[in-house]
Order: structure tokens, then C-alpha cells, then sequence
């Protein structure tokens, strides 16, 4: 925030607790009863922290330290007492919660070492007023009412400054865990390449047979290197979705030709013609089962069964993938749906993260059943389309 903008905050609290120009007198008028008892809260505020490890920790420079953030507390007090509160004023008051994010201290010492000032206060004005007591009370509700203020404008300081640190460290740790990724993927197929073109290069008398079979790999790879871009693609902007009813039973047949299944699993589909049609987007839903029947291919290397069946559910239509693979540990299952989340050696570990964004876009839900050593079932929920509400349409 700028200071005109912490500023407008500042006024905006002020107003929420009712502060007026006459509590602002009122602190005026105690600040001289209040001045010769701040130099013993002081010392009592710093010997009461060495008491407290947790806020003593950040205190690194010894008692010469401690002796300029005394100086800091008096000017700090003396300001609280006189004013003006202006935009100067509020912006002092927001570097003091910035640097408690800097240095590392936690906002509860803040808290209960503004209490233990302001039960000093409230003691030392006690103790020295004379006269009706009327004025003491009302002087008390201003003051409580000013450090009341401070303290909302550190601790709004405070949230908004560890806020925006812990997101750049969740984003570059983001990055560095995509980036780890994106180099795991992409370095197989450029070494395959690699090899492929010293090969092409360099070999003597090469059968076209051989030259071929280079060529084919360097193809083959780099369509792989293609993939992990397309992925990270697809997931950082998915498209908006066109809603439209379609047969189920074409889009996995097409979802299986794009992605085929190795001669050691054995497939059944089962979708009844009776099924009503699915309102979704085709092309997306395709690429959701894509990537169900990849993760089912690669669960089960040994081979194993991959049935796909489809069902009415109420108002939706459900798509049930299951394999008979390795299946999935319980301390696993609540996060494969997370991006960058990956129980395998090699994978990015977005293919379920973008089935789920889809189906979310959809209008469509996904979940999953598994056990250990027996297999996963994938569970696709999508609108079903009825010709009575196109009617209606």
C-alpha cells in the first residue's frame, strides 16, 4: 500500500471505533501525566522479554541492540501520546509489523507485549490522576481506543507482508518443482535425439533400415518432448468449455485409438445405447479419459484388465475406468489429484490435476476408489443431456 492508501485504512478504522478529535485532545492532556512514568515501562518491557525465548531470538545484537530498540519504544510512546496522526503517523506504525516479518518475530508477542504497555498505561495514569474521575474514564477509553488502532494497522502490516513472502516462497518453490519436472521429462527424449543424430552423423555405410529406425526415434521422441509442453499448456490455460450433448461410447473408442493398449491388457467396454447423451465438451472429456487409460496402462506393466463402463446416476451420466494394476497407498490418494503431485518415477504429475480442472469447467466431477495391489477405479460424473429440457431450451 501506499501512504495515502494506508492512510485512507487508517481513517477508515478511526471511524469504526468512533474516534474523534476529542479523544485525540484527551490523550493530549495525559501525555504530560503519563511522560515521566515511560522510561520504567520501558525497562520493564525489555527485561520482560528476555524472559520469553521465542521473542528474545530475534534480538541478535546483544545489549547494544537492546539499548537502540529502547530509544525506538520511547519515540514510539511519545508519538502514541502526541500525534498528529496523520499519514507520516500510519506509515511509521505499518514499518513496525513489516520489520517484525523481517526479522522473524511472531505477531503474538506483539500482541501481548502492546497488553503489557498498555496495562503500564492504564496503572502509571491510575495511579498519578487527581481530581474527578469522570475524565480519568473517558481518557482511558481514548487511549484504549488509540492503541487498539495501533495495533490493528501492525498486525494488518504484519498479514500482508508474510502473506506476499510465503506466496513468492510457494511460487518459487512452484516453479522449481515444474522446472525439476519439466528437465526429468524433457531430458530422456533429448538424449534418445542426441544419440539418434551423432548416430545419423557419424555411422559408415548405414543401412537405410538403420537410418530409418533414427529417424523414426528422433521423431518419436521429440513428439514426447511435444507432450510435456502441450501439457503444462493445457493446464496453465484451459479453454473455455462448449457445452453440447454427445454419445459417450464414440468418445472412448476415440480416446482408446489415441492412446492403445499394449497386447498384455485385456479391455472390455461396456456402455449401454441406452444411455442418455453426456452435455459436455467432447474434445475435453476425450482428453480426460486419455489421460485416465494412460495412467491405467502405466499401472499395470505386467499386464492386467482395463474395463471401461458407463452408467446413469441420477441426473448424470458416470464413467467408470478401472485397471488391475498397483493401485494407489491411502497416504497418496487424497493428493494425485494436486498439480505437480506424482507417485511415479517419471511423470509431472499433472494428467489427473488436468482431468479434474476440465470436469470442474464441465460441470462434471471425478473420484477415485483404489486398493493396493488389486487396482484403481476413476469415476467420471457429467451432466446428462434429456430432450424435455431442450425442448424447454
Amino acid at each position: 500500500m501506499n501512504p495515502e492508501q494506508l492512510f485512507q485504512r487508517y481513517q477508515e478504522l478511526q471511524r469504526y471505533v468512533g474516534w474523534t478529535e476529542q479523544d485525540a485532545e484527551r490523550i493530549r492532556t495525559i501525555a504530560p501525566v503519563l511522560e515521566p512514568h515511560l522510561f520504567p515501562l520501558i525497562e520493564d518491557f525489555y527485561a520482560e522479554i528476555q524472559r520469553h525465548p521465542g521473542a528474545l531470538k530475534v534480538i541478535t545484537g546483544g545489549q547494544q541492540q537492546i539499548d537502540r530498540l529502547k530509544v525506538t519504544l520511547q519515540a514510539w510512546l511519545k508519538e502514541l501520546l502526541s500525534g498528529p496522526y496523520d499519514s507520516a503517523y500510519v506509515a511509521r506504525r505499518w514499518r513496525v509489523g513489516w520489520r517484525h516479518v523481517d526479522i522473524g518475530l511472531d505477531q503474538v508477542y506483539t500482541n501481548v507485549a502492546l497488553s503489557r504497555l498498555r496495562r503500564g498505561l492504564f496503572r502509571a495514569l491510575e495511579e498519578s490522576w487527581q481530581g474527578d474521575r469522570r475524565p480519568l474514564l473517558e481518557a482511558r477509553m481514548s487511549l484504549n481506543a488509540l492503541l487498539d488502532l495501533d495495533l490493528a494497522i501492525i498486525e494488518d502490516a504484519y498479514q500482508t507482508e508474510y502473506l506476499s513472502r510465503s506466496q513468492r516462497v510457494e511460487r518459487l518453490a512452484a516453479i522449481g518443482q515444474v522446472a525439476g519436472g519439466v528437465a526429468h521429462e524433457l531430458r530422456n527424449p533429448l538424449n534418445v535425439v542426441k544419440t539418434s543424430v551423432y548416430f545419423l552423423l557419424n555411422a559408415r555405410n548405414a543401412s537405410a533400415e538403420k537410418k530409418l529406425e533414427h529417424l523414426q526415434r528422433v521423431e518419436r521422441h521429440v513428439t514426447l518432448a511435444d507432450n510435456v509442453i502441450t501439457a503444462l499448456s493445457s493446464f496453465a490455460k484451459m479453454p473455455v468449455p462448449n457445452l453440447s450433448p454427445f454419445p459417450l461410447e464414440p468418445c472412448v473408442r476415440e480416446a482408446l485409438e489415441m492412446n492403445p493398449l499394449p497386447d498384455n491388457v485385456q479391455l472390455t467396454v461396456d456402455i449401454p445405447s441406452s444411455l442418455p447423451l453426456a452435455l459436455a465438451d467432447g474434445d475435453q472429456i476425450r482428453i480426460v479419459l486419455g489421460n485416465l487409460i494412460r495412467n491405467g496402462r502405466e499401472a499395470m506393466p505386467q499386464g492386467g484388465r482395463l474395463a471401461i463402463t458407463g452408467n446413469r446416476i441420477n441426473d448424470g451420466v458416470e464413467l467408470a475406468v478401472a485397471d488391475t494394476g498397483t493401485g494407489i497407498a491411502p497416504d497418496h490418494l487424497h493428493h494425485i489429484m494436486e498439480p505437480l503431485y506424482s507417485t511415479k518415477a517419471r511423470g509431472l504429475g499433472l494428467g489427473l490435476a488436468i482431468a479434474r480442472a476440465i470436469l470442474d469447467k464441465n460441470k462434471g466431477s471425478l473420484r477415485v476408489h483404489s486398493e493396493l495391489g488389486k487396482g484403481s477405479t476413476f469415476f467420471v460424473r457429467l451432466l446428462a443431456f434429456v430432450e424435455e429440457e431442450n425442448r424447454q431450451l
